[in-house]
């Protein structure tokens, strides 16, 4: 299985970016966030033309999230159960596919809205540890992937790229990562890179991109047995180097086939 995660800031924008690379890479599965449109609004029949059905959880200019598949599914969530926000705020949406749960999120960056805003980042992950207690109790085989907003560690951002206060890398938001790695869960892209500076966003502004000042905040993160399947996980840097791209690119990440 062929699975990837993509923050395209704006799919009226980039959907035909997202067509073309659909049909260069073919995954089972694409979870996009920051769709910025509502559910009338997202492009479905030209996904589905191409093969990939959709579901979507919109919000007019702001956030929003879609799983696109070329395998049948059914929806299982389209709010993280347990997190609360007023006003609401389209960050998750979770299928099931034959063995396999896909949840796909956009985590609250954290940076606006003062304390509060931090609160809410918090509260978001806190309520994704919870739900992956409950799959993990239930002998689920699932993935949770998208845009963290979390740079792991300092290895997971250029020197220099965000200074110490910022969300991303603020202990609290560090410590609530690794709650979701010591329950059990496989940060697919270091257990096969577990050195190295892997990025998967640079900032549209003071030449992030050729400086290659960029950050890792999008990551897929496996249940166990699913980890015991991971072949690959690879950022597709060259997304980035296309004509008006998003600042984020695709994390691709591949399963062996199987049984779980």
């Amino acid at each position: 299985m062929k699975f990837a995660t993509w923050n395209v800031n704006s799919i009226r924008q980039r959907q035909d970016h997202v067509l073309q690379w659909l049909e260069r890479e073919q995954p089972d599965l694409l979870g996009l966030q920051e769709l910025k449109c509502t559910e009338e609004q997202f492009p479905a029949d030209m996904f589905r033309k191409a093969g990939y059905d959709s579901v979507v959880v919109g919000q007019k200019s702001y956030n929003g999230v879609a799983i696109l598949s070329r395998v049948p599914f059914t929806v299982t969530h389209r709010t993280l159960p347990g997190w609360e926000c007023d006003p609401p705020q389209a960050r998750y949406v979770e299928i099931r596919t034959g063995a396999l749960t896909f949840g796909n999120l956009y985590l609250p960056n954290g940076n606006s809205g003062g304390d509060a805003g931090y609160a809410n980042k918090l509260a978001f992950m806190a309520a994704l540890a919870e739900h992956a207690r409950v799959l993990l109790r239930a002998g689920t085989d699932f993935v949770l992937a998208g845009d963290y907003n979390v740079c792991p560690t300092d290895e997971d951002l250029a020197p220099g790229a965000l200074p110490p206060d910022d969300a991303l890398v603020r202990p609290a938001s560090r410590a609530a990562f690794r709650t979701l790695l010591w329950l059990g869960l496989t940060d697919a892209l270091r257990a096969l890179h577990p050195v190295g500076r892997f990025y998967t966003f640079w900032d549209y502004q003071a030449g992030a991109w050729q400086r290659d000042s960029g950050l890792r905040i999008d990551h897929a993160l496996l249940s166990p047995r699913l980890a015991e399947r991971l072949l690959s996980a690879t950022p597709d840097r060259e997304e980035r180097n296309m004509k008006q791209p998003s600042d984020h690119v695709p994390l691709i990440v591949t399963l062996r086939d199987g049984a779980a």
